[in-house]
């Protein structure tokens, strides 16, 4: 009897940490910015939106989020972003945003649809 309890209760466990895993995703993102400043904003709209982790690189201008999928979605990431100014390859940074970003973060806008 013990040993069935013993496996029953390991099953859940597996089972509920597989659903878990499950909801976590990883995905990347094209961000548009120049520099340290940016990367900073980008990073913490990215948070705000629900990201769990958010990583830009400037070089690359790609953006790497993981985000519980019950929490939060990459378009809700990118909306977030957006919002501070930053184009994204969904949206378009807000206007009013983008112009009061420091002059070393106004970007060339050339994504601007």
């Amino acid at each position: 009897m013990k040993i069935i309890k013993f496996l029953a209760t390991t099953i859940l466990l597996f089972v509920a940490s597989n659903i878990a895993l499950a909801q976590t995703k990883e995905e990347t993102i094209k961000v548009y910015g120049n520099c340290g400043t940016c990367k900073k904003h980008i990073e913490q709209a990215a948070k705000h939106a629900g990201a769990e982790k958010a990583t830009w690189d400037q070089d690359t201008k790609i953006l790497k989020v993981k985000y519980d999928a019950q929490k939060t979605t990459n378009d809700s990431i990118q909306k977030e972003i957006a919002e501070v100014g930053y184009d994204t390859e969904k949206y378009n940074g807000n206007d009013k945003a983008y112009n009061k970003l420091d002059e070393c973060c106004q970007y060339d806008r050339k994504n601007k649809k």
